[in-house]
Order: C-alpha cells, then sequence, then structure tokens
C-alpha cells in the first residue's frame, strides 16, 4: 500500500478488543505489515508457504487472515470501506437496491468433493460464487457453493442474509436463473421485489442489459485477483473471505485517489 491508502485503511481496521476495555492481549505486530501481506497473497494467486521474506512468516500472516475470517474482523472491515465509498459518491450508507448473480469457477484439487460440484450449465467443476452488489457495484453479500447448486437454491440464503444486514433494501434486480417460487418468496417473506432483467429476444449478439451489467463489473474487478481465478481453498468460508478482501483493494485504492 501507498501512504495514503494506508492512511484510509487505518481509519476502517476494527477496533482491538483491549482497547474498548474488552480484554485481550495487545498485538505484537504490525498491522500495516499483516495487512500488506494478505493483499498480496489475494493478488497475486501465491501458497501461503510461497510468502515473501519481506512479509512476516507465512504461518504469522495465516493466524492473522484465520482470526479475521473466524471472527467476523474481514466482514466489518469490508462494510466500514464499502460504506465510505458510498458516502464519498454522495450515496447513502445503507442501499435500497441491488443486483443478484453466481458465477462459477473451477476448483483445485485441495478442493474437497463434499463442497464442490458440476455446473451442467457452464460445464464447470468446481465452485459457485453467488454476490449481491448494490448500484455501484460493491459487495453487499456473499456465498460459495459447489457449482452443482442451483442459483435460486443459494438464493434463499443469499436474500435472506440481505434482509438482515441491510434492512432498507427493498429491490433486487435478477436474471431468467431466478424465476419461479423465489419470486413470491422474497416478496412475502422477505419483503424483497426480485425482478428479473430478461434479454430481448430481438437482440442480435452480444447487449448490455440494464442493471445486470454492474454485477458482471463486479465478477470482473473481482478476476483481478489472481487468488480468485479458480478456487483454491479447502473451506467455503474461506473462499469468501478472499472475496472480501479482494473487494477491499478495490475500494481502498478508489478512496485513496479520491483522497489524493
Amino acid at each position: 500500500m501507498t501512504d495514503a491508502e494506508w492512511v484510509v485503511v487505518r481509519g476502517a481496521l476494527p477496533v482491538p478488543g483491549w482497547l474498548e476495555g474488552r480484554g485481550g492481549q495487545p498485538e505484537g505486530y504490525c498491522h500495516r505489515q499483516m495487512v500488506d501481506a494478505v493483499r498480496y497473497l489475494v493478488a497475486g494467486g501465491i501458497a501461503w508457504r510461497a510468502m515473501p521474506a519481506d512479509f512476516p512468516a507465512w504461518d504469522r500472516v495465516y493466524a492473522f487472515f484465520r482470526r479475521w475470517r473466524d471472527k467476523g474482523l474481514i466482514a466489518e472491515f469490508h462494510d466500514r470501506l464499502r460504506d465510505r465509498v458510498r458516502e464519498a459518491a454522495g450515496r447513502d450508507r445503507e442501499p435500497t437496491a441491488g443486483i443478484i448473480d453466481a458465477q462459477s469457477v473451477k476448483a483445485a484439487a485441495s478442493v474437497p468433493a463434499a463442497s464442490r460440484g458440476f455446473d451442467g450449465g457452464k460445464k464447470v467443476n468446481g465452485r459457485k460464487r453467488h454476490i449481491v452488489v448494490d448500484t455501484l457495484g460493491l459487495l453487499l453479500t456473499v456465498l460459495v457453493t459447489a457449482a452443482s447448486a442451483t442459483d435460486r437454491d443459494a438464493a434463499r440464503t443469499l436474500l435472506a442474509r440481505i434482509r438482515a444486514r441491510h434492512w432498507r433494501i427493498t429491490l433486487v434486480w435478477a436474471d431468467g436463473g431466478y424465476t419461479g417460487p423465489l419470486i413470491g418468496l422474497a416478496r412475502d417473506v422477505l419483503g424483497i421485489v426480485l425482478t428479473v432483467v430478461r434479454r430481448n429476444d430481438d437482440a442480435d449478439g452480444f447487449t448490455v442489459l440494464p442493471k445486470r451489467w454492474l454485477v458482471e463489473r463486479t465478477f470482473a474487478w473481482l478476476m483481478h485477483s489472481r487468488r480468485l481465478a479458480r478456487d483454491y481453498e479447502s473451506r467455503t468460508d474461506t473462499s469468501e473471505a478472499m472475496i472480501r478482501w479482494s473487494m477491499t483493494m478495490v475500494m481502498s485504492r478508489r478512496l485513496a485517489r479520491r483522497a489524493h
């Protein structure tokens, strides 16, 4: 990170418990080094044991990553950055609309058979990333499943997470894979209007569909991180944490450029 970006990141870091009188031992490491090391791994797609000597030992960096994943600190850090990006763009912190979609990626040999599957539509053997983004393309929530899971089944969990975390959302755009009883469930149980944006039958070749292009752009942002080119993680919550780390890089760099 540049110094300007570190100023942005430092202000969004979760506050340690010992600083708030909740007990615990002060950290014995540099937060900037640890955050830089995790970002380097996500961006470069390296293995944990291939961590360069410029960073702390790989096992210490992995322990930092694991604690942030298990304690929900990466989600807190990510959400703080997203709130700042929305405010900088003149938006309210709480979004009122979102876009849902899924992406199937191949899985490495390290992914256990219990959490991988075959996506017959995309012809991909691996996992599927289900995300909801706001109208700026910023990540609101993510769910990683086996690639064999249908979009509609995963959307039940994903929309429930959205309702629990973002109470103002009342409208979500989707593609044709989210039709059926899911629309009624979202409306009657969750209070969310699920609007399907369909492709015009008269369209010839590639066409940009309203609203749906926003989530496709987010997937393109994620693909800039080599660790996400395929799924290497043995646990799905680790995959979700990697996606959040990737999005924090997108947002912190944007905020740093705006501040400069």
